[in-house]
């Protein structure tokens, strides 16, 4: 099994690219399900999610080849309505399946899914949104089973915003009868760029950067192809790195306009912050100045970006608070960071984190996909030699995340123990 050996202590500098964003190109993947033909994605990097997802789709009958950065999904022949347990057990986007499944197929039997050990994530939302679409919905034996002959639309209103629910039920709604009203939708951006994918395919999705979505119903979509987004939580995550550092580290191939409340947190850190239309110039602060977080739904702070932030925040002039409204759960790198000589105190799902002047090198052990990057991060950082073990967590969302790093000054080695 894979670890990270860090040598601590090299700051960062130069300029760091960002790959294409995983949590995109995997309702995209799932989307393209919808219309028979070849359906290409560009911008895709090589991750373990994707692959996942890939073997996924050959399964149910999709022909999926990866050439360089691009994506071929021929889904012709798709023919085959379940989604097992073995893959949806390991990542939890498994369950995007359902929606196009379901309105292509008129079946969808997809396992509960699984993922990173983030806290309890249920789908009665999604359930609840296609059962209001007109389909008969039955868990049986740990599957959920949902058939409809043809989905109709409906008004859908979330009980609290969700990502997953938002896009699953634009895919199951686009070839519904009739005029589709989803109300409290999600508005991140990977929902946007699932929605310019349908909408690419044929479909009429209005709203888009709402909480308020109308689909009119069609009945053919055609496979299209798109260049995917960048992945907003690598550079939030490559920014916070920058933030530790003491030289400027400009994160490049990125939308700024996905980030703008991180990069107000990193002000407010004492970072200055210099942006263009694709790259954004991390100045870090000479004292990292205290502050509080409170993780919310886009345009809030990411969920995904609470872990890295606290490794900063650790090194802080001060004492912060950091809040997790979205997953409560997601702390289990605190007890890793204390390892590495971090103050940090947990209450359910609020960390009081005092700065400590310095963190110091030891053996930890990554428990989820972006505590893995924070403790990649606090490895940079420490005194001393680092190592990290499990890192197979940190392939299921970074592409050679190590190599990225070494090429601005860190020294990691990836080693097979």
């Amino acid at each position: 099994m894979d670890r990270f050996i860090i040598e601590g202590g090299h700051p960062l500098h130069g300029t760091i690219q960002v790959s294409g964003a995983k949590n995109a190109i995997l309702p995209v993947m799932a989307a393209a399900l919808l219309a028979p033909g070849k359906s290409v994605l560009s911008n895709v990097p090589n991750l373990i999610d994707l692959k996942t997802m890939a073997h996924l789709l050959r399964i149910i009958g999709a022909r999926v080849d990866m050439v360089e950065d691009k994506l071929h999904i021929d889904s012709t022949d798709v023919c085959y309505c379940e989604a097992p347990y073995e893959l949806v057990s390991k990542m939890r986007a498994s369950i995007y399946v359902m929606g196009p499944l379901l309105s292509r197929l008129g079946e969808a039997r997809v396992s509960f899914p699984g993922g990173c050990a983030i806290g309890t994530r249920p789908v009665d939302l999604h359930l609840k949104a296609i059962e209001k679409l007109g389909a008969e919905v039955n868990i049986e034996h740990g599957y959920i089973h949902a058939k409809a002959k043809k989905l109709k639309g409906a008004a859908i209103h979330f009980e609290k915003s969700s990502v997953g629910a938002t896009i699953n039920t634009l895919m199951a709604c686009v070839t519904a009868e009739g005029e589709t009203e989803l109300l409290n939708a999600a508005m991140e951006p990977e929902v946007d760029s699932t929605i310019d994918f349908l909408n690419a395919m044929g479909a009429k999705i209005t709203g888009k950067g709402s909480t308020h979505l109308v689909i009119k119903g069609v009945d053919e979509l055609f496979p299209v192809g798109m260049e995917m987004i960048s992945d907003r939580i690598e550079a939030g995550t490559f920014m916070i790195a920058g933030a530790m550092s003491s030289e400027p580290l400009t994160v490049a191939n990125c939308q700024p306009a996905h980030l703008e409340d991180v990069i107000a947190k990193l002000r407010s850190a004492g970072c200055e912050i210099i942006t263009t239309d694709t790259t954004i110039t991390v100045n870090p602060p000479k004292v990292i100045k205290p502050v509080n977080i409170t993780t919310l739904p886009y345009p809030g702070f990411p969920t995904d970006l609470q872990a890295q932030f606290m490794v900063l925040m650790a090194l802080a002039d001060g004492v912060s608070i950091i809040t997790d409204t979205i997953f409560p759960d997601r702390f289990m790198h605190v007890s890793e960071l204390n390892r590495l000589q971090a103050n940090i105190n947990l209450n359910l799902n609020i960390a009081t984190v005092h700065g400590v002047k310095s963190l110091g090198g030891a053996e930890i052990m990554a428990t989820d996909l972006r505590a893995s990057a924070a403790l990649v991060l606090a490895g940079i950082k420490a005194e001393g030699e680092t190592i990290i073990n499990r890192i197979y967590h940190i392939d299921r969302g970074y592409d050679k995340i190590e190599e990225k790093l070494n090429s601005v000054g860190a020294r990691i080695v990836r080693d097979s123990a």
